[in-house]
């Protein structure tokens, strides 16, 4: 699973908040709000409860777990797992 998130489009509805400026208010570098942003990288439990707090919002509106590919790829893995238990 993925996870992904809307620091960006929060940043940018609390009043164009700068990457450095949110860094600074969550004690972190830019470049870790960049690769957080992108995906790159999940913050730690703590950075995630800074970045909530700081952009006012809830962690779990801040963060979502997308499923995608890996959900097709278990729900297959559990198909075949029945097509061999049947074969059994």
């Amino acid at each position: 699973m993925k996870l992904s998130n809307s620091i960006k489009l929060l940043r940018q509805q609390h009043g164009d908040l700068s990457q450095q400026q949110l860094a600074e208010l969550v004690g972190c570098s830019r470049q870790a709000i960049i690769a957080i942003e992108s995906g790159k990288i999940n913050p730690s439990v703590e950075t995630a409860l800074k970045l909530s707090h700081a952009l006012n919002t809830p962690v779990d509106q801040l963060f979502a777990l997308q499923e995608g590919e890996e959900k097709e790829c278990f729900c297959d893995k559990i198909a075949d797992f029945f097509k061999r238990l049947k074969k059994a």
